[in-house]
């Protein structure tokens, strides 16, 4: 995580909420979609937050983000209620879809399925 003390902190606390935010989803937005925060990153000026989801589950990732991006504005109302006295600007939302775990995943599989023939003595 890179940044100042100060966007760490910002960045934890968006996490928390915004998690928070989906887990509940009394808004109906993802329709039981199953997503996790993976990562929130601030800017310097604390203006924009980029969130990184994870949807291990999901068939149509590209669907359940364009659900979050048509909401954001919802999600971003329902943050500021929650941060409102903690913070003084609350930040723009723009969400990303977090690749890291398909990543690994796919990279165990291509090291499982590699032949590599054992080392000859000389």
């Amino acid at each position: 995580m890179a940044g100042t003390t100060r966007q760490q902190k910002f960045s934890r606390l968006i996490h928390k909420e915004i998690s928070d935010i989906l887990q509940r989803d009394k808004r109906g937005i993802l329709h039981n979609a199953f997503v996790t925060v993976a990562d929130v990153r601030v800017s310097p000026d604390l203006g924009v937050a980029k969130i990184y989801i994870s949807m291990m589950l999901q068939k149509d990732k590209k669907a359940v983000l364009e659900k979050l991006n048509q909401h954001k504005g919802e999600i971003r109302k329902a943050l500021g209620d929650r941060i409102r006295n903690q913070a003084r600007i609350i930040p723009e939302l723009v969400f990303f879809i977090d690749e890291v775990e398909e990543n690994a995943q796919r990279i165990e599989e291509l090291i499982r399925n590699l032949h590599i023939p054992p080392a000859t003595e000389s």
